[in-house]
């Protein structure tokens, strides 16, 4: 039940996520479809309740309620950057919003970007963890919390790498490619060659 009740919430995920932004943009309904955008937290909360509910009621943990954990503080971490992203692209085809502003490449300001994007995995990971960590205190020491402890460690794993990858473009920022190889071909080309210097010196004659 518990992963047909995840498949559920990710595809109610997507279909209120198009029906508000369909009832902002195309129906020019800009307060119905915010409300329809803000029920995306209840199917957290119903996925959460029903888990709990789960183990309450003697079911052993295994690896579905890890996953819904994960899912949910994922959910957390990911669910409203996905949404911005989603907007600003369908308000630039249907609201006549200017075209979204690509992150930038280089130096700093990918550096910057890339913090942000490791900041939102870590967020997701740090939530599903403290979800795992009570699920087990939830269970105690007489339940089998082998499976979500596993999903913990997966969490420690997605912490880290962000961190790195954060790391990385901080003391290895990417830089801008330089122009000078086209300067000295340009250079090159309004050099005359010597076949047209000979040319000119007959002419001359």
């Amino acid at each position: 039940m518990i992963v047909t009740l995840i498949v559920a919430c990710e595809v109610g995920f997507w279909v209120l996520l198009a029906g508000g932004l369909a009832l902002r943009y195309i129906a020019k309904k800009p307060k119905l479809g915010a409300a329809v955008l803000l029920m995306e937290p209840l199917l957290e909360i119903v996925l959460l309740v029903v888990t709990a509910i789960d183990l309450k009621n003697g079911a052993e943990p295994d690896w579905k309620h890890g996953l819904a954990a994960v899912y949910i503080g994922f959910t957390v971490g990911l669910g409203h950057s996905t949404i911005k992203w989603v907007d600003a692209r369908v308000a630039h085809r249907f609201g006549g919003a200017p075209a979204p502003v690509k992150p930038p490449k280089y130096g700093k300001g990918r550096m910057i970007h890339e913090w942000r994007t490791a900041g939102r995995w870590i967020v997701a990971a740090v939530v599903a963890t403290f979800l795992l960590q009570a699920a087990i205190w939830y269970v105690g020491g007489d339940g089998d919390t082998a499976t979500l402890r596993m999903w913990q460690q997966k969490m420690y794993f997605v912490i880290g790498l962000n961190v790195v990858i954060g790391g990385w473009y901080t003391l290895f920022p990417k830089q801008a490619p330089t122009e000078t190889e086209p300067v000295r071909v340009e250079r090159a080309q309004s050099l005359p060659d010597e076949e047209s210097c000979a040319d000119r010196s007959l002419t001359k004659r």
